[in-house]
C-alpha cells in the first residue's frame, strides 16, 4: 500500500495546522546521528534550539526491535528523525544485497514501530531517491513511486526504503499518525564516507584525484561512460529541509528533496579534478555499469512550502574537500 495524492492535493501543500507541528525546544531523537545526514541534522536541530537525543551504535543496535522499543518507552522523546540506515555505493550494493535489504528492514520496523508504542508524536522518515523507476519520466515526482522496475544494482536498498514509506503511511492510516517520509537525492558534505570499497560517487571521486595528484599519476580511469545524469545537494540543506518539513509539513505522500539541478557524471568529475588540483586526464571503463542514465527530482512540493538549497555545488565540494584534508 503504497499511497499517492490526487492532482489537486499535490497542488496544495497541506497547510500548517493551528497547534505547532513541532513545539519549541522540542526533545528530539536522531536515529543515525553519526553519520553523513544524521551529523547534519543534529547541528541544525541543535542550532535551532531543540534537545537532540542520540545513541551510539555501542549502546543501542536499531535492528534489535525489543531494545529500541524499551528505550523509545524510556525516552519518550517529542520527535524521531530516522537517519540510521546501511548505506553504500553502486560495488557495496552489487556484492552485498542482503545487509542492504535485512538491516535496513529491521532498522525501520524498530524504529518506526517502537516510536508508535512510545507515543512518539512526530517522526520523519528519510528514505532515497533510488526508490524510483530506473526509467522514471524526468524531473521523477513522488508520484513516480512503483510505476517501472528499479535499477537493478540497488534493488534490495531501494525495495527497502520503499517498505519504509508504506510503513510510514500505514500508521497515518490505521492510527492517525504525524509521521511523514521524505526521499533525498544525492547526498555529500562534512561527514561522508571516503572509503573507495563503500562510498558514493562524489566522495570516491574527490579521493581518487587528491591521491592521484599527491602520487603524480597523469590519469585516473572512472566507472561507466560518465554520460548518466545526476543531482547533488550539500548535506546542510537536506538538514535545512528536514527542518522545514518537521515544522510545516503533514502529508501523506512522501516529499522529495533536492536543489532541481542535474549534471552529468563527467562533468561531475571535472570539476572535482579542478577543485582538488588534478590536471591529468580522465579516461572512461565502458565495461563498468553507469547505473540509472539520469535521476533529477521534481522538487516543487518542498519548494512549495517555502524552501530553497543554499550551497552552490561547486562551494560545497570545496568545503567537503577541506573538511576530509582536515580529517586526514
Amino acid at each position: 500500500m503504497i499511497r499517492h495524492m490526487t492532482d489537486s492535493q499535490a497542488a496544495t501543500p497541506p497547510t500548517t495546522p493551528s497547534s505547532p507541528l513541532l513545539p519549541a525546544r522540542a526533545r528530539i531523537f536522531v536515529a543515525g546521528h553519526r553519520g553523513l545526514v544524521g551529523s547534519a541534522v543534529v547541528r541544525r536541530l541543535t542550532a535551532d534550539g531543540h534537545e537532540v537525543i542520540t545513541r551510539g551504535r555501542s549502546e543501542l543496535d536499531l535492528r534489535d526491535a525489543a531494545a529500541t522499543a524499551a528505550f523509545l518507552a524510556d525516552v519518550r522523546p517529542d520527535a524521531v528523525v530516522l537517519a540510521a540506515a546501511k548505506v553504500g555505493g553502486i560495488m557495496a550494493n552489487s556484492t552485498q544485497p542482503v545487509p542492504f535489504l535485512e538491516d535496513n528492514l529491521r532498522i525501520q520496523l524498530s524504529v518506526i514501530a517502537g516510536a508508535h508504542a512510545a507515543g512518539v508524536a512526530r517522526l520523519l522518515f528519510l528514505g532515497s531517491s533510488c526508490i524510483y523507476p530506473k526509467h522514471a519520466p524526468q524531473p521523477i515526482s513522488e508520484d513516480a513511486l512503483l510505476t517501472g522496475p528499479l535499477e537493478p544494482t540497488n534493488e534490495p536498498y531501494a525495495l527497502a526504503k520503499i517498505a519504509g514509506i508504506c510503513q510510514v503511511q500505514s500508521y497515518r492510516r490505521q492510527f492517525g499518525a504525524s509521521y511523514i517520509s521524505a526521499m533525498p537525492t544525492n547526498l555529500y558534505g562534512p561527514g561522508d564516507n571516503f572509503d573507495l570499497e563503500t562510498s558514493h560517487v562524489l566522495p570516491a571521486l574527490i579521493r581518487r584525484f587528491h591521491e592521484a595528484r599527491e602520487a603524480g599519476r597523469d590519469e585516473v580511469t572512472l566507472w561507466g561512460s560518465g554520460t548518466p545524469r545526476r543531482e547533488f545537494l550539500h548535506v546542510d540543506d537536506l538538514a535545512d529541509a528536514c527542518a522545514t518539513l518537521l515544522a510545516r509539513y503533514d502529508g501523506d505522500a512522501p516529499v522529495n528533496v533536492g536543489c532541481g539541478e542535474d549534471l552529468t557524471i563527467r562533468e561531475l568529475a571535472e570539476t572535482v579534478a579542478d577543485v582538488t588540483g588534478f590536471a591529468g586526464r580522465i579516461a572512461w571503463d565502458t565495461s563498468k555499469p553507469d547505473g540509472t542514465p539520469r535521476k533529477l527530482l521534481d522538487v516543487s512540493r518542498l519548494t512549495g512550502l517555502g524552501w530553497k538549497p543554499g550551497i552552490a555545488l561547486r562551494d560545497g565540494i570545496a568545503s567537503t574537500y577541506a573538511w576530509w584534508l582536515g580529517q586526514h
